[in-house]
Parts: structure tokens; C-alpha cells; sequence
């Protein structure tokens, strides 16, 4: 977006990944990280790719085993510590929409929607972005009552630019934690909106002050693409760990979303991009209402107020 363009109507903080800088506030100029000595290169995403991961949904000791993660908490158990859902990501680039719309990204979460907002998330979803805008969808198998088939999430959210990672510190904690075998970055975000992150690194863990986790890792080593041999070597995404809604429903303190197959994979624009345009049907949509629930309970030690609004980066 230039100067010269209209302000968005709905649109949330994202510190420079799926909006400009100037929305944010960043800590440093442009929301850019500069890299000390001896610090790792930044990885790019490829141009476009195909990626099936597992949400691990974490609402017991989250803050004495805090992410990234390789699979599955450490010493926790399923169903008493965490939750365990899987889903899958689309991503493309080089999309160019009939408008002149730039990169398009589709993230399906099945049976158990992303938790972020102060709702039962027990149902299958998918957040949609199409240039600036982005969108959330629902099924026919399992939408809640009252839910539209399709809603618009935000009017400037666009997918992360395969640079994205600049606009995240580096966190040598988070990369130590599971032993160099990933570069991982992250902050948390000022519990006040209009200040900037507080943090870098996901320990200790400030959900009770009320900041929000924004953090992704990739892996340190440069592998070979598994479908696409002509690729060139490239560190593959490992995970994207944030802070879910610890508001009850969902009680997501902390969320996890790791990588079990990545490749090179342009997606199917018939099951994806051109599949949502047509459920658009070039309609003018309403802005979803996700956000303020009259039966969510504050978590003891949170302060619920940060949620009136607030989605992750």
C-alpha cells in the first residue's frame, strides 16, 4: 500500500508480516531485525510450496516447557496437557489475482479451528488470503450455528513475503532449546497495543501478563526438496508457535504448529484460490464476528482484556 490509499476498515497489528510496518508498533524501523555476529542467515520460503502439519493445542505447563517444539510437548500428555489436531498450508507467490492482487496462502484446519478467538474452536475452518485480503471460511460438515460460509477476516492481511522472517528477532534461546537443530525466532508483543514487543524469546512465558507469542522456526541444515530433486537447497519451515486465546473456550495459552511434510508443491488453484473466488462470487462480504464471547471464562492470572480484538502476527 502507498500513502495515497485508503485506510483499511479491518485490520489487526502484524508487525510487518501480513502488513505494512506503519500498522505496527515495531520495535525497531520498518519492523526490520538486524542480525548480530555470528547469527544465521535468514531462510526464504520457497516461491510457492505445500506443507500438512500437527497443531498441538497446549493449556497445562505450558510456562516450564515453553516452544518451539520438535513434534509433540516434551513430558506432557495428550489429552491432559495438550491437544493434538492436524491441518494443511497452500502457499504461492507467484498467484497474481484478476485485479492485479500479489500472493495468495490458504491455511485448512481440520475438525478443530485455529484458537484464537474466545469461542468453542471445535469445528473445521480455513483463513484465505488473497492478496490484501483475507478471508475465513466454514463447512457444510461442521459450522457452528450462525456462521456464514464465508466472512472477510481483514481488508489488508496479506501472505507473508518469502522474506518474511526479517521482521522477527532472532532468538538464540528458542534455537538452543532444541539444540541448534532449528533457527528460531519470536517476541511478544506489549500488553499496552500501542507500544512495542517486550520480549524476544518464547521463556519465560508472559501469557498472565498478557502479551501475545508470535514465533516461527525453520531448520538449520539445508536439505534437498523432497518432491522437486532440480530445487535448490533450502531450510525448510520446522514450526509456527504462538499464543492461542487462554480464555476458556478454547484455553489456548500456547500453540504449536509443526511441520510433518513440506515440499515444493505449487498448489491447485481449482481447490484453492479459484475455489474461494467463486465462493466470494464477487459479493462485497461482512466482516467476520469471531472476536467477544458472552460464554468464555477468564483463566486465572490472564488478563482477558488483550483479547477484545487482538489476533496473532
Amino acid at each position: 500500500m502507498t500513502n495515497s490509499d485508503p485506510q483499511p476498515k479491518v485490520f489487526y497489528p502484524t508487525y510487518g508480516v501480513h502488513n505494512p510496518p506503519k500498522y505496527s508498533p515495531c520495535a525497531c524501523a520498518d519492523c526490520l531485525y538486524q542480525r548480530g555476529p555470528g547469527e544465521p542467515s535468514d531462510p526464504l520460503y520457497p516461491e510457492y510450496w505445500t506443507a500438512k502439519w500437527t497443531m498441538y493445542r497446549v493449556f497445562n505447563k505450558y510456562v516450564d516447557f515453553p516452544p518451539p517444539y520438535d513434534g509433540p510437548p516434551p513430558a506432557l500428555k495428550e489429552g491432559v496437557d495438550y491437544q493434538l489436531s492436524i491441518g494443511t498450508s497452500y502457499y504461492d507467490s507467484t498467484w497474481r489475482g484478476p485485479n492485479g492482487e500479489e500472493g495468495a496462502m490458504m491455511e485448512y484446519y481440520d475438525e478443530w479451528s485455529l484458537p484464537i478467538f474466545p469461542i468453542d474452536n471445535h469445528f473445521s475452518s480455513s483463513f484465505v488470503s488473497l492478496g490484501n485480503k483475507a478471508y475465513f471460511i466454514t463447512y457444510d460438515k461442521d459450522r457452528p450455528k450462525g456462521m456464514p460460509p464465508i466472512c472477510l477476516f481483514s481488508d489488508l492481511n496479506y501472505p507473508p513475503h518469502r522474506d518474511f522472517i526479517k521482521h522477527l528477532p532472532y532468538s538464540k534461546g528458542d534455537s538452543e532449546r532444541l539444540d541448534g537443530r532449528v533457527q528460531a525466532y519470536s517476541f511478544w508483543t506489549n500488553p499496552d497495543p500501542t507500544k512495542p514487543p517486550i520480549q524476544t524469546g518464547a521463556g519465560p512465558d508472559r501469557t498472565a501478563d498478557g502479551a501475545v507469542l508470535f514465533g516461527y522456526a525453520f531448520k538449520s541444515v539445508w536439505e534437498p526438496d523432497p518432491v522437486d530433486k532440480s530445487a535448490a537447497l533450502y531450510r525448510r519451515p520446522h514450526s509456527f508457535y504462538f499464543s492461542g486465546c487462554p480464555l476458556n473456550p478454547p484455553n489456548t495459552p500456547i500453540v504449536s504448529q509443526y511441520f510433518t511434510e513440506f515440499a515444493i508443491i505449487r498448489p491447485d488453484p481449482a481447490k484453492t484460490w479459484d475455489w474461494v473466488a467463486k465462493l466470494i462470487g464477487g459479493k462485497d462480504l461482512s466482516a467476520c464476528k469471531l472476536f467477544g464471547s458472552s460464554e468464555a471464562e477468564i483463566k486465572p492470572g490472564v488478563k482477558a482484556a488483550t483479547w477484545a480484538g487482538k489476533t496473532r502476527p
